[in-house]
């Protein structure tokens, strides 16, 4: 082939593409005049609201992009917003259904008027989040951000429409159409004997404090090894705060996380108070009246956690030849498989180290510094704080795997540390304390229904702890060495784990009990210490002729002072101020506390006396005085990622789809 003709076919070739060029249409250029023409797009306008949960709100017509910004019906329903939405009701058991569902609905799909949208009123979705919120708090779960009622909702001014109107307007139509008065509102929701969840027992507690607010309220003192609350519910007249010569007391369930009745009572408890009260039961608003009651549930939720998944699959085998797990022990330690009832401050060893001197004490006996050094568990932390920020006068911990009430000491103090009989010096009172609680259960205190070890040595439902079964480092006697509080342990029943149907016979036998317990709190002497000119004497010592243990008084130089039926002779001290004795005498049945006061002259102080209440004193206040319980909690974190440890609400995996970024909104702690 001749270069000419090579030359011909690729200019043929070259024109061809040109004239295909030039058969396109000219390309947008901003230097020539009406080349380029403006891309018209279609203005938002009303549409049908087609989102299927979102049917039944009072108006028909939406908008896209909503409030969200999801451009379309088919990106609104692949959000994780929508999703929540189809499933809230199940989430949370039915509560607040409907209410959160069209909250919901009205940011998804909001109200479109004259090719408009109109933003639902922020009064509406305070309401609603004030109603629902521990609902949410009660499966771990954040309120969600598209309800953020400052974010996404207005105020009437604004002008904004009530999402839930039609809602209303239904339910005053069917009251109308029913021409039925409507029940009265139950003080609070009937009590379920079953088991609850973690995130249902706190969900119950929120919900009671809510119904029962003038009484009652909640409070965290920290969390478990694996992050979860620790929380309290407190009923007062006057909640929050303590009030003068208003004794205070204190029960802990579920301290053992296998040993699960307690932690089911307390919470059942928390509930007939509040309803009791709310329904004018004269006994129940007696006691919330003049007593300050804390009720901790659960101490140890995380071996809760695993108690009732070991509990769960021993239930697999086939029972009827007998193949069971053995799962007396599972779930019995925290997450770092310790004893928490083994791991308070071993404070008996001390005093019985100090017994031959003639000035040792038995009360405020400062925590070792030695004790920091050790594994010291979070739940544990936690605890010694609440127990030494309140004054609190009685106590009384729930535990399973026998039928009695043991009392200090709990550490023998044989050499070996054999079990053998250990009095406290207040024994007597502890005795009158626990028969308090034995005698006014159902069957505690008869002879033949002792199930477990405690059989040989107890005596109609009671037994000293150090007899029984020695331990060192109990919860119930660092109370009694450390604080002004009394405490004794209740083993509820040989079976740790009883079946759910045995739950309402539980409470029907430990109903009596439970509120007798808490009104002994009131028997013995209570009072003020004050110089000669009123102010009250904080740190005066209130002592007995014969026991040697002594109470301090606190800020206000106020005082509580357990003690038995009987004569007493009873004396008051401080540094720098004489001696002053009473002899008392208080009857065997007590409706409040004798009321004894004490007025101290100045006087010179002694050398010794003085040197010996400032060592005790100092000594007391050092509470973990190297940090070393923030520095072990840094370390653990250092050594395994919280983030990584911690334990994802049951319900994260619904949320968590391929493809689209994990909801971390929906997270309480993220």
């Amino acid at each position: 082939m001749t270069m000419c003709r090579k030359m011909s076919i690729m200019l043929r070739i070259l024109l061809q593409l040109f004239a295909l060029a030039s058969c396109a249409p000219p390309r947008c250029d901003p230097r020539v005049r009406g080349l380029c023409k403006p891309t018209v797009q279609d203005k938002p306008k009303c549409t049908d609201v087609s989102l299927s949960y979102c049917d039944d709100m009072a108006y028909t017509q939406t908008m896209f992009p909503n409030i969200l910004g999801h451009r379309s019906r088919e990106e609104a329903e692949a959000g994780a917003e929508y999703l929540l939405m189809s499933v809230v009701e199940s989430l949370l058991g039915g509560e607040c259904n409907p209410d959160i569902r069209m909250l919901g609905c009205s940011v998804l799909a909001p109200r479109c008027e004259n090719a408009k949208v109109l933003k639902p009123c922020r009064h509406t979705c305070e309401a609603v989040q004030k109603k629902c919120s521990h609902a949410f708090q009660g499966i771990e779960m954040a309120w969600p951000y598209f309800l953020d009622c400052d974010r996404f909702f207005v105020s009437e001014e604004e002008g904004c429409y009530d999402p839930l109107a039609g809602l209303k307007a239904e339910e005053g139509a069917e009251a109308v159409d029913s021409m039925e008065i409507p029940p009265p509102e139950e003080p609070v929701s009937s009590v379920q004997f079953k088991y609850h969840t973690n995130p249902q027992m706190i969900s119950i507690l929120k919900k009671t404090e809510e119904q029962c607010s003038s009484i009652a309220r909640t409070y965290s003192i920290g969390r478990s090894m694996e992050g979860r609350e620790l929380l309290v519910i407190e009923f007062s007249n006057n909640p929050g705060q303590h009030e003068l010569l208003e004794p205070e007391m204190k029960y802990i369930g579920n301290m053992h996380g296998n040993e699960v009745l307690g932690r089911q009572l307390l919470i059942y408890l928390a509930q007939y108070l509040c309803s009791e009260y709310l329904l004018g039961n004269e006994r129940i608003q007696n006691l919330i009246n003049t007593t300050r009651i804390h009720i901790l549930p659960s101490m140890n939720p995380d071996g809760y956690e695993v108690a009732v998944s070991g509990h769960q699959d021993s239930n697999y085998g086939d029972e009827e030849e007998g193949h069971r797990y053995d799962t007396w022990n599972i779930g019995r330690n925290n997450a770092q498989n310790i004893d928490l009832n083994r791991n308070f401050p071993d404070l008996t060893s001390v005093v019985y180290s100090r017994r031959r001197q003639n000035t040792y004490r038995t009360d405020h006996v400062p925590i070792p510094d030695y004790y920091w050094f050790g594994k010291v568990a979070p739940e544990t932390y936690a605890v010694m704080k609440w127990i030494r920020s309140i004054p609190f006068v009685l106590s009384a911990n729930f535990h399973g795997g026998d039928l009695v009430v043991s009392y200090p000491y709990d550490l023998s103090k044989h050499p070996l540390e054999r079990n053998l009989l250990s009095p406290a010096p207040d024994d007597q009172v502890f005795k009158f304390l626990a028969r308090g609680y034995a005698e006014s259960h159902e069957r505690m205190s008869y002879e033949n229904a002792n199930c477990g070890s405690s059989r040989d040595q107890s005596v109609k439902g009671i037994v000293n702890g150090a007899q029984w079964s020695s331990i060192a480092g109990s919860m119930q006697d660092f109370n009694y060495l450390h604080t002004n509080c009394f405490e004794v342990t209740v083993e509820l029943g040989c079976d740790r784990f009883p079946a759910e149907e045995e739950l309402f016979i539980g409470w029907h036998e430990n109903h009596e009990a439970l509120l007798t317990f808490m009104e002994l709190v009131h028997y013995g002497i209570k009072g003020i210490v004050q110089d000669e000119e009123g102010n009250g004497i904080k740190g005066a010592r209130i002592s007995l002729k014969g026991i040697r243990h002594d109470i301090t008084t606190g800020e206000t130089g106020e005082y509580w002072r357990l003690l038995s039926p009987g004569s007493h002779i009873v004396s008051a001290t401080a540094p720098g101020y004489t001696r002053v004795w009473k002899r008392v005498i208080l009857p065997h049945r007590m409706q409040t506390a004798g009321r004894v006061d004490f007025v101290l002259q100045k006087a010179p102080l002694e050398l010794d006396m003085q040197e010996e209440d400032l060592a005790i004193s100092t000594g007391y206040d050092r509470f973990d005085p190297y940090n070393q319980y923030e520095r072990y909690t840094l370390t653990a974190d250092l050594s395994q990622n919280r983030e990584e440890r911690a334990e994802k609400p049951w319900w994260w995996s619904y949320f968590v789809l391929p493809g689209i970024p994990a909801p971390t909104w929906l997270l309480q702690h993220y």
